[in-house]
């Protein structure tokens, strides 16, 4: 999963592909998270990618669930998040890069899991982040650089009316 997302970071690189990036670090509470939301669909209109339009959606969606992930786990204690986009623009649909990087390499690694659910109880209130990126990401997955900076990196095609 990250070596499919590096590999296609890398192929650009060698291909002289100067991929649109946006990079920016942000305090881990849920103004963090909001804000990463919003500058997150403001830079995706700066490249054209329409406010409101679909392809815009799913990203503030995608980026809405990471940085809340790290909000949620990091939050208390102090840690902030970088969030980076990169746009490559293809035939038919483009490719909307996500990554949210935190310093809690010592916390759990997100799981690939369903909030746990009885009969008698009501439904789970939280734990339904993943689920959501596993239908908006085409892959996503978990990198821990080193013992403190883990990455979240996730990729979705995206089409965007009017383009390709």
């Amino acid at each position: 999963m990250n070596t499919e997302i590096e590999a296609a970071q890398l192929a650009a690189t060698q291909h002289g592909l100067h991929l649109p990036e946006f990079s920016l670090q942000l305090s881990s509470t849920r103004r963090g998270a909001r804000l990463a939301r919003r500058l997150a669909v403001q830079q995706l209109d700066d490249w054209g990618i329409p406010y409101g339009s679909d392809a815009s959606e799913t990203a503030a969606l995608l980026v809405a669930e990471l940085a809340s992930n790290v909000v949620r786990h990091c939050g208390n204690i102090g840690r902030d998040f970088r969030l980076r986009l990169t746009w490559e623009a293809g035939a038919g649909a483009d490719t909307l890069r996500v990554e949210v990087s935190d310093a809690c390499a010592d916390r759990p690694l997100p799981q690939r899991s369903r909030p746990e659910q009885d009969g008698a109880d009501p439904p789970a209130e939280s734990g339904y982040g993943l689920l959501i990126l596993d239908a908006l990401a085409d892959r996503w997955g978990v990198r821990q650089r080193d013992t403190i900076v883990k990455t979240v990196p996730s990729s979705a095609s995206l089409s965007v009316a009017g383009r390709g």
